[in-house]
């Protein structure tokens, strides 16, 4: 595996694998992997000849009072983990290598519609900067496919978007959400979470599926169920943030059109906010709803 601090030299290794005929796929990340940021390795790998990983804290995502001080950086632990598992390049770039002329001046990528709800609406101007380091790093990178994680199922939907709208030609693929053994989404930030509120934690996940049963079971009315789980999580100790019911495309409500349903979360317990979803889709063969579930 070969690290790479400057986006020219890798793009220069890169070049010559394409002139060789190699299909490159490629996953950002924050860095502090753990199992679930290996999976979309590993699905790299099965899709392309070159894997490439970025590992960047990137600031311009974090909001005036959130954590990105204390985000974790585990880069020797990471290397050792992208070595494993056969990863072709890393690329390690500082905050001015992305960000050359400061924030303040930089060009930003803005998704509308999709970036204004959701965690979009409790986190002002998140989406734009994971939008524009997304749009940064493929234009680096130029990669053939890209994988994300579904645990951040907004995210996911805002970077199909904008590759659709900017005509990249680059496959946008969605990798099922990696769990641990009581349900509870892998993330970063359950590191955060002390003994007592990681055994409550799971109950995020539970409530999402214990939603997404009775809108199977034909259950249509979406705000009681979101006022209900609203104060479930409430009574398990979170600070729910929303808990809402949405086209799985449009991430707005639910109509006669929709196919897909996403179940979306954003939750507190104690300082990490927490996030997860599900889907549902609709059967329109039968009167009560039950089909698909992921």
């Amino acid at each position: 595996m070969k690290t790479f601090s400057k986006s020219k030299q890798l793009r220069s290794a890169i070049t010559k694998d394409k002139l060789n005929g190699k299909r490159v796929a490629f996953v950002p990340t924050m860095g502090n992997l753990h199992e679930g940021h290996i999976q979309l390795v590993r699905r790299a790998r099965q899709v392309a000849d070159v894997v490439v990983v970025s590992i960047f804290v990137n600031p311009l995502q974090f909001g005036a009072n959130e954590d990105l001080d204390n985000y974790p950086r585990t880069l020797a632990a990471d290397k050792e983990k992208l070595f494993s598992e056969g990863v072709n390049y890393l690329l390690y770039p500082d905050v001015e290598e992305i960000y050359p002329e400061g924030m303040d001046k930089q060009t930003l990528v803005v998704v509308p519609d999709l970036s204004d709800t959701l965690c979009g609406a409790s986190r002002p101007g998140h989406f734009a900067g994971v939008a524009t380091v997304v749009n940064k790093l493929f234009q680096i990178v130029q990669p053939d496919i890209a994988i994300f994680g579904k645990k951040d199922f907004q995210q996911l939907a805002i970077i199909e978007k904008m590759v659709k709208d900017l005509c990249m030609p680059i496959d946008i693929v969605g990798e099922e959400t990696a769990r641990d053994v009581d349900g509870l989404a892998l993330s970063s930030r359950n590191g955060y979470l002390t003994e007592e509120q990681r055994t409550i934690a799971p109950a995020l996940h539970q409530t999402l599926l214990e939603c997404r049963e009775a809108i199977a079971c034909g259950f249509d009315s979406y705000q009681a169920l979101e006022d209900y789980c609203t104060e479930a999580l409430k009574n398990a100790g979170f600070e729910p943030d929303y808990f809402s019911v949405r086209d799985a495309v449009t991430l707005r409500e639910v109509t006669g059109e929709t196919e897909q349903i996403v179940i979306l979360a954003a939750a507190k317990l104690g300082t990490p906010r927490l996030i997860d979803n599900v889907t549902l889709t609709l059967n329109p063969s039968q009167d009560w709803g039950m089909l698909a579930a992921h």
